[in-house]
C-alpha cells in the first residue's frame, strides 16, 4: 500500500514547540483593508502561511465564505439549537508545514491547516479543539466555536494533519497518521498561546480541549500527554482505543455481521447486537449507521492500524458480506491478529492517566460508539488509573453520537428517536470552567437533570 512519509523524525521536530516558542514571521500574511483592529500584525509561531481578516462575526451567522466551510459541520447540530449573537474580532487562517495534502480547504490543498479567532471581548481563556471523524478544522465552528467566542474566550482549531476517507497513506508505520493527529493539536495549542499573548499583552489564565467524537479522543490524549498546556479538557462522546479490548477493531465488526440479518429478520441477530453493546431502543438508528458509519470507519482505521490484513487491497472491500473470510472487515477479528498489529493499536491506546479535570458526557443511544464499551470503560479506566478525583462522567439518556440525527431519525410516529446532547455538553463545559477557575466542584458522576425535552443542565 501507498504511504506519504511522515517521518518519527517530525514528530521530534515537534517536541521543542511543547515547550516554548517563538513570535516568527509568517510567509503570507493579508488583512483586511481599512480596519482599525491590527490583525496584519499578528503572527502565528511556525506557520507556513497565514491570512488574517478582522471581522464583525466570528460565528458561523455572520462568517464570509471562505472564513468556514458548512460542509465541515454539516449534520452536528440538531434544529433545536439557538444561534448566539455577533461576535466581532479577528480571525487567522493558516497551515503549519506538512507533505500530505489531503485537507482541500481555502483551495491550499495542504494538511495541518488552522483557524485561530480572537474576540473584542475577550474573558482570558482560549479554546482548543480538533475535528471529529475524518472532517476538517472548521468542524466545530457551529459546536463549540460559535458558543464559547460568545462567551468571550478566544479558540482555535485544526485539522488532523491527515484528512478524509485515505488518511491511512500518512506516515510510515501504522499507527503514524493518528499520533500525528496528537503532535498537530499540541502544535497549535501552543502556537495559540503565543497569539493570544500578542494581541491582548498577556497569556490565557485558562486554556481547554474541547472535542467530539474523534476530537474526544484527542482531549483524553491531551490530557493525559500533554497536561502541562491545558487547564482541563471536555469530551463529547469520545472515542476509544485500548490495546486490547474494547476498540473500534473490536467493537465495529460484530454489528457488520449481526445488522444484515437483523434486517432481513433472521433469528438471533437482534440479540447478537444487544450483545455487541448495541442498546434497545437504538435499533431505528442502526440503518443510517450501516450505510455510512461502521462499514466506512472500520475500513479506514483498520487499514490505518493493521493495513496487512487486507494485502495490496486498500481499505478493503466496502460492504463485503460475512462469511467472506480474509481481507473482508465484515469478518475482521482483532483478538487473532498477530502482535504486531496489538502493538500498532498500543500505539495510540489511551490509559485513563488523565493529569487535568475531565468532563466527559455521552449518550446512552450512542451507536457508532456504545456507551458500555467506551464511556463506561475509559470511566474506569480513569479509576483504575487512580485519577477518579480528576473525572466527571455524565450519562445523557437518548442522547446520540451527533445531534444532527435527532431530525433525520423519527420513530412510527413522526417523533424524534433521540435528544439534542449539545445543550448538555455547553452546561459540562459551564462546569468544568466553574471547577477550574473557582473552585466549584461539579456534580458527582451520573445522569444530569433534563429541564426540557431538549434542555440539559449539569
Amino acid at each position: 500500500m501507498i504511504r506519504r512519509r511522515w517521518h518519527a523524525r517530525a514528530l521530534a521536530a515537534l517536541a521543542p514547540v511543547l515547550v516554548t516558542a517563538a513570535l516568527v514571521p509568517a510567509a503570507d500574511t493579508a488583512a483586511a483593508a481599512g480596519t482599525s483592529c491590527m490583525a496584519q500584525k499578528l503572527r502565528v509561531p511556525g506557520a507556513e502561511r497565514l491570512v488574517s481578516t478582522c471581522l464583525d462575526d466570528l460565528t458561523t451567522k455572520g462568517l464570509p465564505v471562505g472564513r468556514t466551510s458548512p460542509a465541515d459541520w454539516a449534520g452536528l447540530q440538531a434544529s433545536t439549537a439557538t444561534a448566539p449573537p455577533a461576535v466581532p474580532g479577528i480571525q487567522l487562517d493558516g497551515y503549519f508545514p506538512d507533505t500530505s495534502t489531503t485537507n482541500s480547504n481555502n483551495g491550499w490543498n495542504h494538511d495541518s491547516q488552522f483557524v485561530i479567532r480572537l474576540p473584542r471581548n475577550w474573558n482570558g481563556g482560549l479554546v482548543v479543539a480538533g475535528p471529529p471523524g475524518i472532517r476538517r478544522q472548521y468542524a466545530n465552528d457551529q459546536i463549540i466555536s460559535d458558543q464559547v467566542l460568545a462567551k468571550g474566550f478566544a479558540y482555535a482549531a485544526t485539522d488532523k494533519g491527515n484528512t478524509g476517507p485515505q488518511l491511512y497513506r500518512d506516515g510510515t508505520e501504522p499507527g503514524d497518521a493518528i499520533l500525528e493527529w496528537h503532535q498537530r493539536v499540541a502544535q497549535l495549542t501552543v502556537a495559540a498561546k503565543a497569539v493570544v499573548a500578542r494581541q491582548y499583552g498577556r497569556a490565557p489564565s485558562s486554556t481547554y480541549a474541547a472535542g467530539l467524537s474523534a476530537a474526544g479522543y484527542l482531549v483524553r490524549w491531551q490530557l493525559e500527554h500533554y497536561p502541562q498546556l491545558y487547564t482541563g479538557g471536555i469530551d463529547w462522546n469520545g472515542l476509544l482505543l485500548t490495546k486490547d479490548d474494547p476498540n473500534l477493531l473490536t467493537n465495529l465488526p460484530p454489528a457488520l455481521r449481526a445488522y444484515p440479518r437483523v434486517r432481513d429478520g433472521k433469528p438471533g441477530a437482534l440479540e447478537e447486537m444487544y450483545a455487541a453493546g448495541y442498546p434497545a431502543g437504538s435499533e431505528k438508528l442502526w440503518p443510517v449507521h450501516y450505510q455510512t458509519q461502521w462499514d466506512s470507519l472500520q475500513r479506514v482505521i483498520r487499514e490505518e492500524l493493521d493495513p496487512e490484513y487486507d494485502g495490496a487491497t486498500e481499505a478493503g472491500t466496502p460492504f463485503c458480506p460475512e462469511g467472506t473470510g480474509a481481507g473482508c472487515d465484515t469478518d475482521y477479528d482483532y483478538a487473532a491478529r498477530p502482535s504486531a498489529v496489538h502493538e500498532a493499536v498500543g500505539r495510540v491506546s489511551l490509559t485513563g492517566q488523565i493529569r487535568r479535570p475531565l468532563i466527559t458526557v455521552q449518550g446512552t443511544l450512542d451507536v457508532l460508539l456504545p456507551i458500555s464499551r467506551s464511556g463506561d470503560v475509559y470511566d474506569r479506566m480513569i479509576a483504575d488509573a487512580g485519577r477518579g478525583g480528576m473525572h466527571r462522567y455524565y450519562r445523557i439518556p437518548d442522547g446520540t453520537h451527533t445531534d444532527g440525527l435527532y431530525d433525520a431519525v423519527k420513530d412510527d410516529t413522526g417523533k424524534p428517536v433521540v435528544r439534542p446532547m449539545h445543550p448538555c455538553f455547553m452546561s459540562a463545559f459551564d462546569a468544568l470552567v466553574a471547577w477550574t477557575q473557582h473552585g466549584t466542584e461539579p456534580p458527582a458522576s451520573g445522569t444530569p437533570a433534563q429541564t426540557s425535552p431538549t434542555g440539559c443542565t449539569i
